[in-house]
């Protein structure tokens, strides 16, 4: 299997997130009971794992699976208050009416490795120089968890209330989004509303794209690829526009002039420097913050800006931009030595994808197990790539495989005669749309990385730069 893993087509939803381990709290989480083959645990009398890991999302898990193959006897605690695990690459494929939603969900008690310590309850706070977790109980109060290794995995925050209006009508009135598990549904609906179209007044359909960092680049425009595709193949006569924040089509100058073939093939107006601030859904506008203001569209397919959780952005994990601050090749915290991260909420400038988690869950298992390895005369220490890919969907049965490293450098999974990860294939999207699914749930979560040599990172003597 290629290493062009899962990429993020979407990720945490508005209402049931794939990762809410430390989400910003708008309302006392519940604990809910943990699956009977694993223990509720109570944090009240501050137990001490070997190994806490904090986010449930693809990072964490496939971490946990990991060090619980490599090092059994490990007490491992998973800190994830939500009941459900999201596959979320394939919501833009729903949003297409190329996957089945149901087929996108899972329980989390299902996905979590036998004796792994589920906690499900939500992470409040970081106390890294006493090596501590504040979590969230009920009643507005607070207990602690000990650690002597931390792992911290949370996700991004999607920031939907930073566009003004936009909660109310999101799913409804026109204003979707595939990054919303319930709204992707929507997405689908409202391109088969505006394919049956036809004369009088052409309907504008918007698309938006916020302010970098965001998951996967690609995905806002992936959403205009497919709807446009549905829409040209109907004969329907729709009014593109892609609103960008940024200041080009694509951050990989390799990838841009296929995709901006497909841009002009689908006749796509595109605004850049263009930051969607407000949306009037029951008027059917959209602000930018920009000189010429307001857009009236038929459908608005939005994405929101996305930042680190709070826990993280404001705790001593945190840099300036509110990451978690790591040595981009070790994934180590570069202040507290025994704190690793993994997933989005990494400082690296890597692509946030979902490939991305794939690559640096072995690079932080082997180097937290190394720290707690008997010393050795040559201890080592697992490098990360910086690996990202995001397979965009130009069209209903075609993907264009970017997958790319440190500074866009291009690192194709396959040789060129059987993808090409520059020009829209076939083969792609069947990888897309068949193989990485079964590879998420089959492989990458349950952590049988004996079936997937490209994800082993390359090692080197510790302190070698």
């Amino acid at each position: 299997m290629g290493a062009a893993l899962a990429s993020l087509a979407c990720r945490a939803p508005r209402r049931p997130l794939n990762s809410l381990a430390c989400r910003a709290a708008r309302r006392p989480l519940t604990s809910l009971a943990c699956h009977s083959a694993r223990r509720s645990v109570s944090t009240s009398a501050a137990p001490i794992y070997d190994v806490a890991v904090v986010g449930g999302g693809a990072a964490g898990l496939s971490i946990c699976a990991l060090l619980r193959k490599k090092a059994p006897d490990l007490r491992i605690g998973l800190i994830e208050p939500s009941g459900t695990h999201y596959y979320q690459p394939a919501w833009t494929l729903v949003g297409g009416r190329a996957f089945d939603a149901a087929q996108t969900r899972a329980d989390m008690a299902s996905l979590i490795p036998e004796q792994v310590e589920w906690i499900q309850k939500e992470a409040l706070e970081f106390v890294p120089e006493k090596n501590e977790l504040r979590l969230r109980e009920e009643e507005g109060k607070s207990s602690a968890l000990r650690y002597k290794r931390l792992v911290v995995a949370p996700g991004l925050e999607l920031d939907w209330g930073a566009i003004e209006g936009l909660e109310p009508t999101l799913g409804r009135n026109g204003v979707t989004s595939n990054y919303d598990f319930s709204s992707c549904q929507y997405t689908a609906e409202l391109v088969e509303q505006l394919s049956a179209t036809a004369g009088g007044r052409r309907p504008r359909a918007i698309f938006t794209q916020p302010p970098m960092p965001i998951k996967c680049a690609g995905a806002p425009q992936k959403a205009l690829y497919l709807s446009a595709h549905a829409w040209e193949s109907a004969g329907a006569a729709v009014d593109l526009t892609f609103c960008s924040a940024g200041p080009a089509l694509f951050g990989v100058k390799e990838f841009v002039p296929t995709l901006q073939g497909y841009m002009d093939r689908y006749g796509a107006t595109e605004c850049y420097g263009h930051t969607l601030v407000a949306v009037d859904g029951q008027a059917r506008r959209a602000k930018f913050q920009t000189a010429d203001g307001q857009l009236e569209f038929e459908m608005l397919h939005v994405v929101p800006p996305m930042r680190a959780p709070r826990c993280v952005r404001e705790s001593p994990l945190a840099d300036a931009t509110g990451f978690v601050a790591v040595e981009h090749d070790t994934l180590r915290h570069v202040d507290f030595e025994n704190v690793f991260a993994a997933g989005d909420c990494v400082s690296a400038p890597n692509a946030k994808t979902m490939a991305a988690a794939r690559k640096q869950a072995p690079v932080v298992v082997h180097n937290l197990l190394q720290d707690l390895a008997p010393a050795a005369a040559r201890p080592t220490e697992a490098v990360y790539d910086g690996y990202g890919a995001c397979p965009l969907t130009v069209e209903k049965g075609k993907v264009v495989l970017a997958e790319f490293g440190w500074g866009g450098q291009l690192m194709p999974s396959f040789p060129g005669w059987l993808i090409k990860n520059t020009a829209p294939s076939r083969l792609a999207w069947a990888f897309k749309r068949h193989a990485l699914p079964w590879f998420y749930w089959h492989i990458m979560l349950p952590g049988r990385s004996w079936c997937d040599p490209m994800s082993w990172p390359s090692v080197r003597e510790k302190g070698e730069r």
